[in-house]
């Protein structure tokens, strides 16, 4: 698999390579959270083979691998180098010896039909512009008897501190608050169903689970925006735009002592016939 060179993906890749150094702090504790849940919907057998797609470091990957046990196999593919090495030390701590971390593009992914007993994509689906080809292309790697797992956000993600945000990135930095962001398209299962339709998966279990992520102080907050996709913002700003904008947001977050946000997810299994 070789690294990517578009634009949209390299952005990806240097965003999440940026958050590597907030992605596994303690207000991020969903992450690892949401990848457990996932891998737990899917009972892995002993001895199984598991690709997860967009693996970050490890939220899901290491779980798989305990569950599927030495005899097993899995295979963790994503864009940010950072996010790879950490979930290479983590497997390293753990003594995990059957899992391996790539650096690979989701929509190059140079596997036979058919490769994995379970194949993971979660909070990752929407990185690119046609979803529903990339299900078809994850669907095409799973064996006959096999599970695909996609796990996506659900309605209002992450506020209400999101918007306290976003509304402060508006004051500063108006040109970067997005029309859309494409995790939207698919928060609850109706839309969600239709997109695994499109991408030929005919029947899916879909589970919407609401979720809460506790916030020991405004501060918190600031560690998520760093160790997120959110990053991406800050990143585009200079110093004194970016302070002017954390200043903002967290004097919000305490003016509506806000020491929560809403982290609901969607959860989608596939059994293969």
């Amino acid at each position: 698999m070789e690294p990517t060179t578009e634009p949209a993906k390299l952005r990806a890749a240097t965003t999440y390579n940026a958050a590597a150094d907030h992605f596994d702090e303690g207000p991020l504790a969903f992450w690892d959270r949401y990848g457990t849940r996932t891998v737990e919907r899917l009972a892995l057998a002993r001895g199984a083979t598991v690709l997860d797609v967009g693996c970050g470091s490890g939220a899901s990957a290491l779980p798989a691998a305990l569950a599927v046990g030495p005899d097993g196999r899995v295979v963790g593919v994503d864009l940010a180098e950072r996010l790879l090495a950490l979930a290479r030390a983590k497997a390293a701590r753990r003594n995990l010896g059957n899992v391996e971390f790539r650096s690979g593009d989701m929509e190059r992914l140079e596997f036979p039909d058919g490769s994995f007993d379970a194949v993971v994509c979660v909070f990752a689906i929407f990185f690119v512009p046609d979803m529903a080809r990339q299900v078809r292309a994850l669907w095409r790697l799973v064996r006959p008897g096999g599970r695909l797992a996609i796990t996506t956000w659900g309605p209002r993600m992450w506020e209400p501190a999101s918007s306290a945000w976003w509304a402060a990135v508006k004051q500063v930095r108006p040109d970067l608050v997005p029309a859309v962001n494409p995790w939207e398209r698919i928060t609850t299962p109706p839309p969600l169903r239709q997109l695994l339709t499109e991408g030929g998966v005919g029947e899916a279990d879909i589970v919407a689970e609401s979720g809460e992520q506790a916030l020991r102080s405004p501060e918190d907050w600031w560690s998520i925006v760093l160790g997120s996709g959110y990053r991406w913002t800050v990143e585009q700003m200079d110093a004194d735009a970016a302070a002017r904008v954390r200043s903002a947001t967290l004097a919000t977050l305490r003016e509506q002592a806000v020491t929560s946000f809403e982290t609901n997810v969607l959860y989608a299994v596939a059994r293969k016939a």
